[in-house]
């Protein structure tokens, strides 16, 4: 990206050790990120890492990226990338072979390394899935000479096995229903899919029927609570090849734990550096970088608007913000797009950029056709954006998110000279939507997706117990089974924790006293701090158009209700709220995603002036 105008004047400084880019992979285009040592030497070997899939990706993207740094601090220049219909990468056909190309997107990511750096061998690391994959094509690419397998899956089959119980379990949970297929065949896990072809692909692997792989060197680490992989590193070790095997702690942590707790396995971390050192780099030679290619002036990726390639929306990586260097991806409606109008994309949790299943990547695409500049955006210590000094990385409610919400609308403001700014967000995301506008940045409308609290203070911490559920019970239509026999079984049995529940109602009947103070101090036109029902009224008065989307039985419905109160009625054609049935709060599932998809659309599309009808406040949530 160093080349990228985009970029704001010297982040060169403030960001030395990573360049976002785009390579080819056939007739499509990839998105990756290339670590280069700090130094500006490196060894003869490059490592290229190989992402685990689907949800897995997104609670690991942070760990992938310490890999990838530590790598390069060692003097591996280390290209991370996402595969052909992944992350920020070009769309695949839905009937494609997923596995086959996924083997030759790693194929073709070695060549972009090496053609970037010169490295003659490489070394591919893959976590999960991405180890089966690293290890099919070390079969195909003469460069590949050393494997690190984390966690790796050696069989096919057992892995379908494992991801259609991770699906039958969602099904069986409270409102949950088998999700359906993107196409016929197909297969959805977690709002992600394999293709017909890339299940009957899968079911066909068996790493441990196979030969050792065509590599001078190997390591292999199994998670503590799923070491699967012994039996098969002993079969490899007694063929002659050089092979570790260790088995440490974090797997789960990593892939396994949603991205605001997941943690980095910092002994994995440990244990690649040390086996790189005493295997692959030790065997190399430290040399000076060659000269890169000349670089495009701005890498992009260019997607099709339909037949007429002049028509093309672009994507492009960018680089912002003061304090801590803020990452995006902005996506560029079809060249002569005079009106001016812009979607500023954020962070669900600490999912990073692409969003729950990808959701955020469908979205801008789809925006950018009708014209908008979509910047999908991490806010600081999220995702692939740079932290603040003294905060702490993953931080889902950071203090100056507004500031990195303005420094978003500033750079699209001055870039594109936008004129028409909405915000977007889910969860986390459309708790900072909503402060955007309480902070009066210049915005036309906010788009918020299953918010479950309205407000957050500096002491507050999402390890403890959260606003939303002192009105879960109630919302989710429980609240009259307290005194239910099995309630009483269960708390006489021990199943229940007595001191959780005294502090639950207890805080619940506080919130409701305050809320009918503020509600009662409100009609005298008496504002009392954290006022939802003043703020949204001020919002409105600014002709801000505000959108809520609930999946049926979310807290936040309730606790919207409860914070605003008469309000919500007060504001008139700028308020609207839809609730989508069938839908979990992520909305991983195909058909509720979809919906989610058109409302958001629909009220994007809408025009400022145009008179709201059909509210569902009272018809639906007075049902919740």
């Amino acid at each position: 990206m160093s080349a990228d105008p985009r970029i704001e004047p010297g982040f060169l400084q403030a960001w030395p050790v990573a360049e976002a880019l785009y390579f080819e992979s056939g007739e499509h285009s990839l998105f990756g990120w290339l670590h280069a040592p700090r130094d500006g030497k490196h060894c003869d070997v490059g490592v290229v890492i190989c992402k685990p899939f689907g949800y897995e990706a997104i609670c690991a993207h942070r760990s992938v990226r310490t890999f990838a740094e530590s790598c390069a601090a060692l003097g591996a220049p280390t290209l991370r990338f996402d595969y052909l219909g992944t992350g920020d990468s070009a769309d695949i056909d839905p009937a494609a072979d997923q596995i086959e190309i996924w083997i030759c997107d790693i194929v073709a990511a070695v060549t972009a390394l090496q053609r970037r750096t010169g490295v003659s061998r490489i070394c591919l690391l893959g976590i999960r899935l991405g180890a089966m994959l690293a290890t099919l094509a070390a079969s195909r690419c003469a460069a590949v000479d050393s494997l690190i397998l984390v966690a790796p899956i050696v069989s096919g089959r057992r892995y379908l096995k494992e991801i259609r119980t991770t699906r039958l379990a969602a099904a069986l949970l409270p409102g949950g229903t088998d999700a359906a297929s993107a196409s016929p065949g197909s297969m959805e896990v977690s709002g992600f899919y394999f293709s017909e072809a890339a299940l009957a692909s899968l079911g066909q692997v068996d790493l441990g029927s196979r030969g050792a792989p065509a590599v001078a060197a190997m390591l292999v680490i199994d998670g503590t609570s799923f070491p699967v992989s012994r039996a098969w590193t002993e079969k490899l070790a007694a063929t002659g090849l050089a092979m570790t095997y260790q088995v440490l702690p974090g797997m789960v942590e990593m892939t396994f734990t949603a991205p605001q707790f997941a943690a980095v396995p910092r002994e994995m971390v440990a244990a690649v550096g040390e086996w790189l050192t005493k295997f692959p780099l030790a065997a190399g030679t430290t040399r000076v970088a060659p000269a890169l290619p000349s670089a495009p002036t701005a890498p992009a990726l260019r997607l099709p608007q339909g037949s007429n390639d002049q028509s093309s929306i672009v994507e492009r990586p960018v680089l912002f913000g003061s304090e801590a260097a803020l990452f995006g991806i902005v996506t560029e409606p079809r060249a002569g797009e005079l009106r001016r109008r812009a979607v500023v994309v954020l962070n669900a949790g600490a999912d990073f950029h692409i969003g729950s299943s990808g959701i955020t990547v469908e979205l801008a695409r789809s925006w950018a056709r009708r014209g908008y500049v979509v910047l999908r955006m991490d806010f600081a210590g999220i995702g692939d954006s740079s932290t603040r000094p003294g905060r702490p990385d993953n931080e889902v409610f950071p203090p100056a998110a507004v500031d990195d919400m303005r420094a978003a609308v500033e750079y699209l403001r001055s870039r594109y000279d936008v004129r028409d700014f909405t915000v977007a967000g889910m969860c986390s995301g459309a708790y900072h939507a909503l402060q955007s506008a309480v902070a009066a940045l210049p915005v036309d409308r906010i788009l918020m997706v299953n918010p479950q609290n309205y407000f957050w203070n500096e002491g507050m911490s999402i390890y403890g117990m959260q606003v939303h559920e002192l009105v879960a019970p109630a919302s989710g239509g429980s609240h009259g089974k307290l005194l239910s026999l099995d309630r009483w079984r269960r708390l006489f049995s021990g199943q229940v924790d007595i001191g959780y529940l005294f502090k639950l109602y207890t805080k619940r009947t506080a919130l409701a006293v305050e809320s009918a103070l503020k509600s009662a101090a409100r009609s005298m036109r008496i504002r009392l701090p954290n006022d939802l029902g003043f703020e949204l009224e001020e919002i409105a008065g600014r002709g801000v158009r505000i959108v809520f989307v609930f999946a049926r039985g979310e807290p936040g419905i309730g606790l919207l209700k409860m914070q605003a109160g008469g309000s919500l009625k007060r504001l008139g054609e700028h308020f609207r709220m839809h609730i989508i049935d069938g839908a979990d709060h992520v909305f991983s599932k195909l058909g509720p995603r979809q919906e989610l998809e058109k409302i958001l659309s629909d009220e994007l599309y809408a025009r400022a002036d145009l008179k709201v009808v059909n509210n569902p406040l009272l018809s639906q949530t007075n049902a919740q």
